[in-house]
């Protein structure tokens, strides 16, 4: 029945399947669903970190190469983003383990959207990141054209 509950109401299924875990009724638990949900959270906190990465570095993009548009709003996006991000890495530190390759995916990201934002070229804006994760979050890191 298990099964059948998690294809219809996942909900339903997610309490059932607690309520055995703290029961110690392993037999009777949904391991393989379990399992898999497990697996697709640890994915979720992976692609948080890249969408964060990724309204940062778009922003800082911003900042660098629209100089003029510059205001309190991207100002205090960049400071909430890496307020996040801070406290996002806190929470799952073993994310820092894929921290180069997260930044690889966001930087693609935040490169084509900043072209697309801005109207720019996408050849405007450097191939591949041009800061260090610790540059991107230092409060005082503002970067210049």
């Amino acid at each position: 029945m298990s099964s059948t509950l998690y294809d219809h109401d996942f909900y339903a299924w997610t309490n059932e399947q607690a309520g055995l875990l703290r029961a110690g009724k392993l037999s009777e638990a949904d391991l393989e669903h379990i399992a898999e949900e497990i697996e697709s959270m640890g994915k979720s906190e992976k692609r948080e970190l890249i969408s964060r990465l990724t309204v940062l570095l778009l922003h800082l993009l911003k900042w660098e190469f629209q100089p003029v548009r510059r205001g309190a709003s991207w100002r205090l996006s960049i400071a909430n983003t890496r307020d996040a991000l801070t406290d996002h890495l806190a929470d799952n530190p073993s994310l820092r383990s894929v921290l180069e390759a997260s930044i690889d995916t966001a930087y693609r990201r935040a490169r084509r959207d900043a072209a697309l934002e801005t109207g720019f070229p996408e050849s405007t804006f450097p191939a591949s990141c041009p800061w260090s994760f610790s540059q991107m979050m230092d409060e005082g890191f503002w970067p210049e054209a």
